[in-house]
């Protein structure tokens, strides 16, 4: 059983507009810092934030379905295929960019928000239509129980039901004291980025057990099926999990380091 902690010197960094936005980066491109560059088919992940109002002008994506995911502030979405929408707290954006499409993005101060990228089998991706969807924080369910608040942001009983890439999401928020499980099957990677709070400890076994803070990336691989326990020290944590095949079926893009 693989557990890994990443702190922020071991994460990815970068900025945009001249400063006005800066983003740290679990899994970032070749060069930019981070210790694991990929996880499986999660490519890519930004937590993004903005110090002054900004954008990034039009670009083009293809192959990837790439998913923002509104934590404080609002950004505004345009594309090539003719959508303007303005993400606010909780609502998700989806591009399914198949042959190919370009967007641009612009953000209030305080905006703060993450992008992840999948990766689907991209010869097969690259011959779809793109394809963007809004979904607003309301169309998400939630359940609370024991002290944990659990937001499903693509899995069991989310509005997300298209996607093509293998992967759960949701955002968990855990009361001071209280224990969040996570069944995690054989051959899949839990992935989760500390966003709130201040200290916690994850373990699969009593002997296999790690400290985290605020602004760490946790890795666990199970090749069996394992408990993934999160606990929250001191005050209430809100973490965001993906979880992933920790391998597929079908070629990856060769991803420099």
């Amino acid at each position: 059983m693989n557990i890994q902690v990443l702190s922020p010197e071991f994460q990815g960094k970068e900025s945009f507009d001249g400063g006005r936005i800066y983003a740290q980066k679990p899994l970032g491109f070749s060069g930019q810092g981070a210790a694991t560059v990929r996880l499986g088919p999660l490519f890519y992940w930004s937590w993004g934030h903005a110090v002054k109002e900004g954008g990034i002008g039009f670009h083009p994506h293809q192959g990837f379905e790439i998913l923002t995911y509104g934590i404080s502030g609002k950004g505004t979405h345009r594309d090539t295929l003719g959508t303007e929408s303005t993400l606010a707290a909780g609502d998700v954006q989806l591009m399914q960019t198949g042959s190919g499409m370009h967007h641009a993005e612009t953000v209030n101060a305080g905006y703060e928000g993450f992008q992840i990228w999948l990766e689907p089998y991209l010869q097969d991706a690259l011959n779809r239509e793109p394809v963007y969807t809004f979904f607003h924080d309301d169309e998400f369910p939630r359940n609370t129980q024991d002290g944990v608040n659990v937001k499903t942001v693509v899995g069991e009983g989310s509005p997300i039901q298209k996607l093509v890439t293998d992967v759960n999401m949701y955002d968990i928020e855990i009361e001071a004291g209280a224990t969040y499980v996570h069944r995690l099957l054989p051959n899949r990677t839990f992935a989760a980025l500390a966003f709130r709070g201040q200290s916690g400890i994850l373990w699969t076994t009593e002997e296999n057990r790690v400290s985290f803070t605020n602004k760490d990336f946790a890795i666990v691989q199970a090749e069996e099926e394992v408990e993934v326990k999160v606990h929250a020290e001191g005050e209430k944590l809100r973490m965001f999990i993906v979880e992933i095949p920790t391998k597929v079926e079908y070629p990856l893009y060769n991803k420099a380091r």
